[in-house]
């Protein structure tokens, strides 16, 4: 059940939905400006300081819940930080965001790289640690229940296969190209699958198993827990089914889940678990890819944009095609 205040009115109703999408829109066009210059610091603090700029034009008191990591290691836009231009008197509202997923990709003018947040009613979007998530998301449609974390690869292809009535080796699947995806990979071809393998940016590759222009059925494999959230809100808006595992490479990231109490380090978390009650969930692409053109420059010295932004308690879904003056 949603939140409300006094008045029963959920506090993200007092949230223009479009005011997130120039939030978004400000990170992007800061992180265009250096796209293909090889230097994925420069772009990704271009982006975060626009991000933070635009946030305290909104009349929120907003927390990041999930961030650039803590406070130790990110000047600005740090889990616990403040965010918005009504401290103390604007709506409570909870925010995770990744002001450039894919910064290897705009510093290389590769696809698919995103300026990203999600805001929730406040203690509704779990606050991820900075650590790798198994993960597993199909599109909407199928029965609840089709995919299942704790069962193999093939078993869940052959689970979407039969609810969608065709084979196995008609199912496509979206997967990091990594070298630790090596066996998932070789998995899947032994099925027949096709596997489509994107360099980066899985909140995109997510996102992708809902269009069904796309043709993916299926996204697997590991990344980012906070990208995680972050696909997870997108799905919460417009259907689909997720589910992540936290993954640990030490001691350190183990504690670092548990200051951020996450007892359960081997639990399984399915879609309302990391997003839950209203949100919105918005994204304005940096560079083209499968879900949304890239800022363009124009000759008469303007700027066009595209974002998408998507609210769960409506299910409504907008593309905003914004075109702006360079300052």
């Amino acid at each position: 059940m949603n939140k409300t205040d006094a008045a029963g009115v959920s506090p993200l109703d007092r949230v223009l939905v479009l005011e997130m999408v120039r939030v978004t829109e400000a990170a992007a066009i800061a992180a265009s400006r250096l796209i293909g210059r090889g230097d994925e610091k420069a772009a990704d603090t271009a982006a975060v300081e626009a991000m933070r700029r635009a946030f305290d034009t909104l009349e929120i008191d907003g927390t990041v819940v999930i961030g650039e990591g803590e406070r130790d290691e990110a000047p600005m836009l740090f889990i616990g930080e403040k965010v918005g231009g009504a401290p103390g008197t604007g709506p409570k509202i909870d925010i995770a965001l990744d002001p450039l997923e894919g910064t290897t990709i705009t510093a290389k003018a590769g696809p698919n790289a995103l300026a990203v947040l999600a805001a929730a009613e406040e203690g509704c979007l779990l606050n991820a640690p900075d650590v790798y998530m198994d993960k597993i998301a199909v599109g909407p449609g199928y029965p609840e229940g089709v995919i299942d974390l704790a069962k193999s690869p093939s078993d869940n292809v052959r689970a979407v296969a039969a609810a969608k009535g065709v084979e196995p080796a008609d199912i496509i699947v979206c997967v990091l190209d990594r070298p630790r995806h090596s066996d998932l990979i070789a998995e899947l071809r032994s099925l027949g699958c096709g596997v489509v393998l994107i360099g980066d940016g899985d909140v995109a590759g997510v996102i992708a198993v809902t269009d069904e222009d796309t043709t993916i059925d299926l996204y697997m494999g590991s990344g980012g827990a906070p990208e995680g959230v972050l696909a997870a809100a997108a799905l919460r808006c417009v259907g689909g089914q997720f589910q992540g595992r936290l993954l640990f490479r030490n001691d350190e990231e183990r504690a670092r889940a548990r200051k951020w109490g996450i007892d359960d380090l081997d639990r399984i978390y399915k879609l309302h678990d990391l997003a839950r009650g209203d949100c919105i969930f918005a994204a304005t692409g940096v560079t083209s890819g499968s879900l949304l053109d890239g800022v363009k420059y124009r000759k008469d010295g303007r700027m066009t944009t595209e974002s998408v932004v998507m609210r769960a308690s409506s299910g409504t879904v907008r593309w905003i095609r914004g075109e702006h003056r360079r300052g």
